[in-house]
C-alpha cells in the first residue's frame, strides 16, 4: 500500500473513490466516518482512511458513504472510526489501523457483524 504524504493527496484519492462509486449523501446503506482531527492524523487516520477506501473499492461495496470529520475529545483512542449502518445506532472503534480497518469493513460494514473487541466503550 503506497504512503499517503499530503492531506490534498488523501483528499484527491477519496474523491477518486466516491466519484467511482457514485455515492450520494443520502442514498448509502452504511455510513463510515474517520475522525481526522490533529491527534488523530498524527495517530495514522490517513492510512486508516485510505485502508477503508481501498477495502471498499476491492470489495466493489457501492451502497456506503465515507466521510471525515474533526477530533471529539477521545484522543487515547485514535484512530477513530464510527461505522452507522441503516436502522441501527452508530457503532465507534478505537486505535483503528489499516489492518483493523480492513476487517471493520469486512466483517461489520459487509457482514453485519460488529467487531466487539475493536469497540470504544461509552
Amino acid at each position: 500500500m503506497p504512503v499517503v504524504k499530503s492531506i490534498e493527496e488523501l483528499k484527491r484519492l477519496r474523491e477518486e473513490a466516491l466519484t467511482k462509486r457514485q455515492l450520494q449523501a443520502t442514498g448509502g446503506r452504511a455510513q463510515i466516518t474517520v475522525y481526522m482531527g490533529t491527534c488523530g492524523i498524527a495517530a495514522g487516520a490517513r492510512d486508516t482512511m485510505k485502508a477503508i477506501l481501498d477495502t471498499i473499492e476491492a470489495e466493489n461495496v457501492r451502497d456506503v458513504i465515507v466521510k471525515q470529520t474533526g477530533c471529539i475529545g477521545l484522543c487515547e483512542q485514535e484512530p477513530l472510526v464510527e461505522v452507522q449502518l441503516a436502522d441501527t445506532p452508530p457503532v465507534r472503534y478505537g486505535h483503528v489501523s489499516a489492518e483493523r480497518a480492513a476487517r471493520i469493513v469486512k466483517e461489520h460494514v459487509i457482514g453485519g457483524k460488529i467487531v466487539d473487541e475493536l469497540v470504544v466503550p461509552e
